[in-house]
């Protein structure tokens, strides 16, 4: 049976829960208190649980949120030029590893293979929206042809581990811009 459109209320009271728990999630981490969320939400604890009837759903959706929110970047930067499109979704995508890293560790496995399969979802919608973004730039003649889209986002996702703050992921992410960046014939 298909789902039905909820209702305004019903969609309102969903993204309400949805925006606190990021805040929550990020300020307290992946544990915090499932009542501090319905807090900030302004619903009661009942109307949380009808949308995210358990911790894990609720995880599920504020990280598909996060990566829904960097494919829309990717698609948003088509009318920048091509490097800088690139290089302004690299530093997103190193900033969501390196804040959201433990939002989807912190999903159990379940016996149908769900997580396995959202993580596949997850990485094909990052990977795909990458690489529109690398093989604009490498069209353009601004970076490297002979650069892997699988090189870029292993780099891009070392910094996101090894960064201890958004100054040194700059740092980092300047110096791969210069290592990927095509150098004219001479």
């Amino acid at each position: 049976m298909p789902d039905r459109p909820r209702r305004a209320d019903a969609r309102r009271n969903y993204d309400l829960v949805l925006t606190a728990a990021k805040q929550v999630f990020g300020e307290l981490g992946v544990t915090a208190p499932l009542d501090e969320i319905a807090r900030r939400a302004g619903v009661g604890n009942a109307t949380m649980y009808r949308h995210f009837p358990t911790r894990r759903e609720l995880v599920i959706a504020v990280y598909a949120d996060e990566v829904t929110v960097l494919s829309d970047l990717g698609h948003t930067l088509t009318e920048s030029p091509p490097a800088e499109a690139l290089f302004t979704w690299l530093h997103a995508f190193v900033t969501h590893v390196a804040t959201k890293r433990e939002l989807p560790l912190a999903i159990p496995e379940d016996t149908d293979g769900q997580r396995t399969t959202l993580y596949q979802q997850w990485h094909d919608t990052m990977r795909t929206t990458a690489t529109e973004l690398l093989t604009r730039a490498q069209q353009s003649g601004e970076i490297r042809p002979d650069l892997d889209i699988a090189d870029l986002l292993a780099a891009a996702t070392g910094i996101g581990h090894a960064t201890v703050d958004d100054d040194q992921a700059h740092r980092l992410l300047t110096i791969l811009r210069r290592g990927i960046t095509a150098t004219p014939a001479s």
